[in-house]
């Protein structure tokens, strides 16, 4: 992903995978236990509304209030249009907010300028707008990004991440805060959970960003953090990937203790580990692995049971051979089957269309192969799309035909089976 698009552009921007790919038939190899699934009274339809860098909204920073409510109720209403009933809504995208948080500023994508008020309280009016509509409202957080420059003077005054400069690291041209530290893990758990104790969320999001994804020639500098905390480890992976799971497992207790009804997903990268790292990995050959490179065992978080649900980013053709969205649709049931974790598929609508995107994405059909594909395997509980404003403008019609072909009425999410 790249910073500008939230939970997507990593995916190919971050060098995740490399060579083309063409539209390939629908393998035959669904769960021979599970013939074809009736339409069902609940699933998961959900898109994703990036607000980093102003991706999806605000369209712009510093329109009026009135222009900036107008923008998100049209939105949702296109949600509702698109027989969906899920909208993930960042609200927290660089250590800032979307609600009036006494732990950080006002986010700069509303007004342009960070700490700003822009006259209302976006996140408390999505709730209420989503509700009437009978959409979920999931609020997305990142966790660690500070901002998409290494400048700490241009952050507001007062930010936590200038009277605290010791948490912060440059790297990749962006700062984060430094999740080797107890502090900023305790922190960023205040920050995000002020949310929940504030407004009627159905659920707590996170996307792929844990530690940030591999920059080539560049270092993150954590070594006296890991020289402080990591005595106890073998090594300076192990220590990274237990501050996540310090970080996931501590937030999922805290939503629990707080609003037990409240649900907590993660959207990680689409592969946890490649099959010639580990034979337990997906039969993918992927230059990112979220294990190894962002320090995060998603599997490790379904297995214990901490997070609700997972929506792995596959955002990838059917057929693609470094990584194969057949193959990996397989991986992902398996390890989410009986574990009680919902699993909802990432997609990559904005894919859909993009000449620079191989021969498959300019079938407005592959999407909708996506989901007959899906379709037979039994703990796939939905879909998600990336993002808002490809599910409105629809270039070339691949929303319109997985409405048309698999939604011919509106469901109930699954938190209201």
């Amino acid at each position: 992903m790249t910073g500008a698009a939230g939970a997507a552009l990593a995916v190919t921007g971050g060098g995740a995978v490399t060579g083309g790919g063409t539209a390939a038939a629908v393998p035959e190899a669904r769960d021979a236990q599970a013939p074809r699934r009736p339409r069902p009274r609940c699933a998961f339809r959900g898109m994703w509304i990036a607000t980093v860098a102003n991706r999806d909204w605000p369209s712009r920073p510093g329109l009026t209030a009135e222009e900036q409510r107008a923008e998100l109720v049209a939105h949702l209403d296109t949600a509702v249009e698109r027989r969906l009933n899920v909208v993930v809504l960042q609200v927290r995208p660089t250590a800032d907010a979307l609600w009036p948080s006494p732990y950080e500023p006002w986010a700069q994508y509303l007004t342009g300028t960070q700490g700003r008020d822009p006259g209302w309280d976006p996140l408390g009016t999505a709730v209420e707008e989503a509700h009437a509509r009978g959409l979920e409202l999931h609020a997305w957080f990142n966790p660690y990004r500070v901002a998409n420059h290494t400048d700490p003077t241009r952050l507001v005054a007062g930010h936590p991440a200038r009277v605290h400069p010791e948490w912060v690291l440059p790297y990749g041209g962006k700062l984060y805060y430094n999740p080797g530290l107890p502090e900023v893990r305790t922190f960023v758990q205040d920050a995000m959970l002020d949310a929940l104790r504030r407004y009627d969320i159905d659920a707590v999001h996170w996307d792929d960003y844990f530690y940030p994804y591999p920059v080539a020639g560049q270092v993150f500098a954590d070594d006296e953090a890991y020289a402080r905390y990591g005595g106890d480890f073998p090594d300076k992976a192990s220590w990274r990937r237990n501050n996540t799971d310090l970080l996931v497992s501590g937030t999922a207790a805290r939503i629990k203790a707080l609003k037990p009804h409240v649900a907590f997903g993660v959207s990680p990268f689409g592969v946890w580990r490649n099959i010639a790292t580990d034979p337990e990995g997906s039969d993918t050959r992927a230059g990112v692995q979220t294990y190894d490179d962002l320090y995060a065992d998603t599997r490790k978080w379904i297995r214990e049971g901490w997070i609700d649900y997972v929506v792995p980013q596959l955002y990838w053709n059917i057929g693609l051979p470094a990584a194969d969205y057949a193959k990996l649709l397989p991986w992902w049931d398996a390890v989410v089957r009986g574990t009680g974790v919902g699993l909802y598929i990432g997609e990559a609508l904005y894919k859909a269309g993009d000449p620079a995107q191989p021969a498959a994405w300019q079938d407005p059909k592959e999407l909708s192969r996506h989901l007959e594909l899906a379709a037979g395997y039994r703990a796939v509980g939905g879909h998600c799309y990336f993002s808002a404003k490809e599910v409105a403008a629809d270039p070339i019609g691949a929303m319109t035909t997985v409405v048309a072909d698999h939604y011919p009425t509106r469901v109930r999410p699954p938190g209201q089976g």
